[in-house]
């Protein structure tokens, strides 16, 4: 009885077969293209790989060069590198959101260029050489490297977690008193706002957005003063809003029937521009206010013109859709408690 011969295995586009036969991948497309062949039945074939196409190489010097436009359009906007091109803030608060922005960016650039360094250094030092012949070794698993790989994120998931929370509380804390306490009403599509210490109020309409010049002057304008602990009581008419103002780089939620609060420290005089930031309806796109930050004799002036026009006494949230949910309304101080 004839003894059976091993026959030699040959590689076909990273897959084995016995050399001689034909595989059901030739059947369908033909012959591996630029293959070099053995004469001999029994040798390992090897695929050659062209390189890569003049139009190829136009294509990742195009993808490279559109990155680093991308990048450079991007630095382009306002604000200060220093800061991550956040808006200059008008806030004690501001710059202890920027420090956390910048810190961010500082750990993922970090994280970034040791993740494309061992992957830029992995593809020169393995790449696979000219008379390289079959696959290099290859390895299931490295438990040393999987637990590096698990546990490294859940520490900086940690750490990114702690000062995140530690900010939080800093910036949402309004257990000190304040100087000025504004209620701030949102509503389809404006801001109502009700100074609660002087016992008036300013109605904003719609704004409407012609594209023309002036048109800044028609918004509604909260008038604040400045170096004082403002407290802003939001409330809402109707649906969800967000109470933003960029420069103080920090926004708050408006929801009915319920009351949210929070605290800035005014440092900085100026007009700076508000918005909401929750979508709300077909034109909330139009919900824009200005914020103006003056010296105490100026902001005492805007109080007596509201009074001037009769805007004297608070709004009532009674004219909310739905009223406010109870036990909400002890948020809201009245003038004597503020």
């Amino acid at each position: 009885m004839p003894r059976s011969r091993a026959i030699p295995l040959r590689q076909q586009r990273g897959n084995w077969a016995y050399a001689g036969q034909t595989n059901d991948l030739e059947h369908r497309q033909g012959p591996l293209p630029r293959a070099d062949r053995s004469p001999s039945e029994g040798a390992i074939l090897r695929l050659r790989h062209d390189p890569p196409t003049r139009r190829t190489r136009r294509r990742i010097w195009a993808a490279v060069g559109g990155g680093v436009a991308l990048l450079t359009l991007t630095a382009c906007g306002a604000g200060d590198p220093a800061r991550g091109w956040l808006p200059y803030g008008a806030s004690e608060g501001a710059d202890r959101v920027s420090n956390l922005w910048v810190a961010m960016w500082i750990a993922a650039w970090a994280v970034g260029a040791l993740v494309w360094g061992l992957t830029i250094y992995c593809m020169i030092r393995f790449r696979r050489k000219k008379d390289d012949v079959g696959l290099p070794p290859q390895l299931r698993y490295n438990v040393p490297i999987e637990i590096l790989y698990t546990v490294v994120p859940v520490i900086m998931v940690g750490v990114i977690f702690y000062f995140t929370v530690r900010d939080q509380s800093a910036l949402m804390d309004t257990s000190q008193p304040a100087d000025v306490h504004v209620n701030v009403v949102g509503k389809q599509w404006s801001w109502d706002f009700n100074y609660i210490d002087a016992d008036v109020h300013d109605s904003g309409v719609q704004a409407e957005l012609t594209g023309k010049a002036g048109v800044a002057e028609t918004l509604p304008t909260l008038v604040l003063p400045v170096n004082q602990r403002i407290e802003f009581i939001l409330t809402s008419r109707d649906v969800i809003h967000s109470f933003w103002v960029p420069a103080f780089q920090q926004k708050l939620d408006v929801v009915p029937g319920n009351v949210n609060k929070f605290q800035v420290v005014t440092n900085q005089e100026g007009t700076f521009t508000g918005k909401c930031a929750e979508l709300c309806g077909a034109y909330h796109a139009t919900m824009l206010f200005n914020v103006k930050v003056v010296p105490e004799a100026e902001y005492q002036a805007h109080l007596g013109q509201l009074r001037a026009a009769g805007k004297t006494g608070l709004l009532d949230n009674s004219l909310s859709r739905e009223g406010l949910k109870p036990g909400e309304q002890q948020y809201i101080p009245s003038r004597k408690e503020a």
